[in-house]
C-alpha cells in the first residue's frame, strides 16, 4: 500500500495553518493547543517540542502519550470523505485533528468541540 504523503509532512508545517484559520474566525493559538491536547495527550511544553523538532504526523501520533478515548465521537465529512469510513487509523487520526479545527473556526463552544459531556 502506498503511503500517504501526509504521514511524512511536519506538523509544524500544518500546525501554523491551524493558528491562522483559527485566528482568521476571532479564535485563540490557546484553543488551537487545547484541542491538540485533548486528542493526543500532548501537554504544552511536549506539543512546543514536537513542533520545533518539526516532527512527522506519523511519529506525531506515534509518540502520542494517549489518544482520547471520545475521539471516535467525531464525526462528519473532511475533505469530502466522511470520517467514519476512513480505514487506515493514522488519516483517521489526521482527519479528525482537521475536523476539531474546522469546529473551531466555525464558532463552534470548545465544550462541544471537545466532546464535553
Amino acid at each position: 500500500m502506498t503511503r500517504h504523503r501526509i504521514y511524512q509532512i511536519s506538523v509544524a508545517s500544518v500546525y501554523v495553518h491551524y493558528v491562522t484559520k483559527a485566528k482568521k474566525k476571532a479564535r485563540t493559538q490557546a484553543e488551537v493547543d487545547a484541542i491538540i491536547g485533548w486528542l493526543t495527550g500532548y501537554d504544552q511544553p511536549q506539543l512546543a517540542a514536537h513542533l520545533e523538532a518539526k516532527t512527522n504526523f506519523e511519529d506525531f501520533f506515534a509518540q502520542a502519550p494517549q489518544l482520547h478515548p471520545s475521539r471516535h465521537l467525531i464525526r462528519g465529512v473532511i475533505c469530502g470523505v466522511r470520517i467514519e469510513e476512513i480505514e487506515d487509523p493514522l488519516m483517521r487520526e489526521i482527519r479528525y485533528l482537521d475536523k476539531l479545527i474546522d469546529e473551531l473556526a466555525r464558532g463552534r463552544p470548545m465544550e462541544k468541540i471537545l466532546r464535553s459531556a
